[in-house]
């Protein structure tokens, strides 16, 4: 069964650090693009960043860029999302999903096949 798990959520205080990961169990994510979403109370779900099979694609959206780093690390079937200098506004339940592309990722999250559950990001004093 393929499943991806996102794990590191939690409450932190503006200015301050998570990295979350998202770990696939059924399959290897040596050839799927992947993808971080959030969806914050009230709003629709947004992409925030992406990854390609080999890491060559790395896109951002405006709103985290130079503070939020993508990563993936193929030997451990795991990617990561390391968010820095964190605003109340990324508070939001963040998602990582998968699709089986090569040499570039999407920001769509229609273009997404796979899905984990979410894990909760609270930035509050």
């Amino acid at each position: 069964q393929l499943q991806l798990v996102e794990s590191g959520g939690g409450l932190v205080q503006p200015g301050g650090s998570l990295r979350l990961s998202c770990a696939a169990s059924g399959f290897t994510l040596d050839y799927y693009a992947i993808g971080w979403f959030r969806q914050a109370p009230g709003k629709e779900r947004e992409g925030v960043s992406c990854i390609s099979t080999s890491g060559g694609d790395i896109n951002y959206a405006d709103s985290v860029r130079g503070r939020f780093t993508i990563s993936r690390d193929n030997a451990k079937n795991t990617v990561y999302l390391q968010m820095h200098s964190l605003k109340p506004e990324d508070t939001a339940i963040y998602y990582c999903a998968a699709v089986q592309t090569y040499y570039y990722c999407s920001g769509d999250e229609d273009e997404y096949d796979y899905w984990g559950q979410g894990t909760q990001v609270t930035v509050s004093t």
